[in-house]
């Protein structure tokens, strides 16, 4: 299902302006509301990471003990952009009000909740939170009164995970846990939205020496060269190619008889002609920067661009991708 691209703001009708006044608590600092779903009205922030990368672990089944461990049948690992926030909300709303609240705006959003348990029938839910997520790496902040407020709280949970579509195609996953207000502590909000956007990549050059492909090419006729960067839609050669470039040119400089065909590949996303277009000016760029900075006879370079024509992995999802996009040395 399709994400609209703002949920609702979570709030009740007719809030009198005291009703949250009992909320005398430190906002963390450098927090900030997540843009798909708004905190309910009144609520103070005090837990906030996010991460441009990362896994998450979100129960979609009833956690449950078993040999002194808790177990999770279906566990949902959604890899992306991951954030996690958490409120307290005064005493005198009720968990079942704040949990109505974000239920109608998942289903207004457009999102698919898989998974949803209230109270008992959430298990060992409680006992999972506090271990491996609302107490590690200093999460919650504010002290023992906010420990506590979930502690007391999450003996009564009220939880869901939903899946989405956004409208660059991503797919989303939230999961929402509402701890009451027990025993005179404040009730607890926890958030957890993942954007399933890709990996930055290229961070971490893993280039072929010269003799690497020196080996490749006269075992298979030609290497994959991963280390030749380009920015997206773009030609020009990145600086960070360096390395790639100078084991290219050393190759070249120390078989003086090896003329290569330098092919540039792309994935399938876009129009093919497009592609073609690109990876062609993309191979002409390499064979250039060769010749110019260094000093390889140009008439041993044939650039060509064949586009997404002879992928080596699926393009059906970013990893298979990355790996079509690439610069070969095919020998002449």
């Amino acid at each position: 299902m399709r994400v609209r691209p703002l949920f609702a703001l979570l709030c009740c009708a007719a809030v009198a302006p005291s009703a949250f006044a009992q909320l005398d608590v430190r906002e963390v600092k450098g927090g900030k509301d997540h843009p798909l779903l708004s905190r309910f009205e009144g609520a103070k922030m005090v837990g906030y990471n996010a991460v441009r990368y990362d896994q998450a672990e979100l129960p979609a089944s009833r956690p449950y003990f078993k040999n002194n461990e808790i177990k999770v049948d279906n566990l949902l690992k959604p890899e992306g952009s991951y954030t996690r926030i958490a409120y307290v909300f005064a005493k005198d709303r009720s968990g079942l009000e704040v949990f109505r609240n974000y239920q109608a705006a998942i289903a207004q959003a457009g999102l698919k909740v898989m998974y949803t348990c209230e109270k008992e029938a959430c298990g060992a839910l409680s006992s999972y939170y506090n271990s491996s997520y609302l107490m590690r790496d200093g999460f919650l902040e504010g002290g023992s009164g906010i420990h506590n407020s979930f502690n007391a709280g999450l003996s009564e949970p009220r939880y869901l995970v939903a899946q989405g579509t956004q409208p660059d195609g991503s797919v989303v996953h939230v999961a929402v846990l509402i701890a009451p207000p027990l025993r005179g502590y404040l009730g607890g909000i926890s958030l957890q939205i993942v954007e399933g956007k890709p990996m930055d990549t290229g961070k971490v050059a893993a280039t072929l020496n010269a003799g690497d492909m020196a080996r490749r090419i006269a075992a298979e006729g030609k290497v994959a060269v991963y280390g030749v960067y380009f920015d997206t839609d773009k030609t020009d050669v990145k600086p960070a190619s360096k390395a790639a470039l100078a084991e290219m040119a050393k190759l070249l400089q120390q078989d003086k008889n090896l003329k290569v065909h330098i092919v540039g590949h792309t994935d399938n996303q876009g129009a093919s002609a497009h592609n073609m277009e690109l990876s062609q000016k993309r191979a002409d760029s390499v064979a250039r920067v060769l010749a110019t900075e260094y000093k390889v006879d140009a008439r041993r370079l044939s650039a060509k661009g064949i586009g997404p024509f002879a992928p080596v992995a699926s393009n059906d999802a970013e990893p298979g991708r990355e790996k079509n996009r690439r610069v070969e040395l095919v020998k002449q």
